[in-house]
C-alpha cells in the first residue's frame, strides 16, 4: 500500500484492554507488514527486575539494569505475535504475561529512564520497515510521523469484561472488582506520567471499540487504510 514516500507506518494506541494489541496484530497480517506491541518492551524490564528482585518503582536500580542489558527485538514468523523478545540473550517472549509481570509494568512504563532507552529500541525496529505498532504514545512520541494514526478506545465496563475473560482462560483466578479497580489506577497512571503520558493526537483517528467485535474493528481499520492508500496514489 502507497501511505508515504517511505516505509508504511501505522500506529494504534489506546487504554489496557481496548483492543489495541489484537487488532494490531490481524491489522498487520491482512496488510502484509510487521506488527509490534511495544507493551511487550516494558513487560521485559518488569520481568528482568522482578528476577533481579529490583522494586519497580526504584528508577536507578531498573536503570542500572537496562545499562547491562536493553531488551531486544526480532521478527520471528514462528511466533504467534511474529516478533520475540530476548533479555540477556533469553528469549521471554513466553514469560512476559505472567500475573506478578502484569502487575509490575505499569510502574516500569512510567519510569523516564526507560522510557528513554526504550524509545530508541522501538523506533530502530521501525527504521526502514513497513510495521504496526500498538502501544500508548506510539503516535505522540515514537512514531510522530506514522502515515496513520489510530486511537482505540472503549467503555470501562468493557475493558474489564475483556480482561476478565482473558485472565480466566488463562487459569488466572481475580474479580471483577479488583480488576476493574486495577485498570482504573492504571488508566490514571498511564494518562498521569511525566513523560509520554497516553493521549489523543490532534491527527488520530478514535474508534470506540465497546460494542464491536474485534473483526469489526479491523474491517473499519483496514477500510480506512486502503481508503487512504487509494487517495495518495
Amino acid at each position: 500500500m502507497t501511505l508515504a514516500d517511505g516505509p508504511l507506518q501505522i500506529a494504534i494506541d489506546g487504554p489496557v484492554a481496548s483492543g489495541k494489541s489484537t487488532v494490531a496484530r490481524l491489522l498487520a497480517r491482512r496488510i502484509g507488514c510487521i506488527f509490534l506491541d511495544t507493551g511487550a518492551l516494558y513487560r521485559a524490564v518488569a520481568l528482568s527486575a522482578l528476577e533481579h528482585g529490583v522494586p519497580h518503582d526504584d528508577e536507578p536500580s531498573v536503570a542500572a539494569l537496562l545499562d547491562d542489558d536493553v531488551p531486544g527485538i526480532a521478527v520471528d514468523a514462528t511466533t504467534k505475535l511474529g516478533y520475540s523478545i530476548r533479555v540477556n540473550g533469553r528469549c521471554v517472549t513466553e514469560e512476559l504475561f505472567a500475573p506478578d509481570v502484569s502487575r509490575a509494568v505499569s510502574a516500569i512504563a512510567a519510569l523516564p529512564a526507560v522510557r528513554k532507552r526504550l524509545l530508541a529500541v522501538q523506533r530502530d525496529f521501525a527504521d526502514e520497515r513497513d510495521v504496526i505498532m500498538a502501544g500508548r504514545d506510539i503516535g505522540s512520541v515514537v512514531l510522530p510521523d506514522a502515515a496513520l494514526k489510530f486511537f482505540l478506545t472503549a467503555t470501562i465496563a468493557s475493558r474489564v469484561d475483556r480482561r476478565l475473560a482473558e485472565l480466566r482462560s488463562a487459569g488466572v483466578p481475580i474479580e471483577r472488582l479488583a480488576l476493574r479497580e486495577e485498570i482504573e489506577r492504571r488508566d490514571e497512571r498511564d494518562r498521569r506520567r511525566a513523560v509520554s503520558p497516553l493521549v489523543k493526537v490532534p491527527d488520530a483517528i478514535e474508534i470506540d471499540t465497546s460494542n464491536l467485535t474485534v473483526d469489526q474493528v479491523v474491517d473499519e481499520l483496514y477500510r480506512i487504510v486502503r481508503a487512504k492508500s487509494a487517495s495518495a496514489r
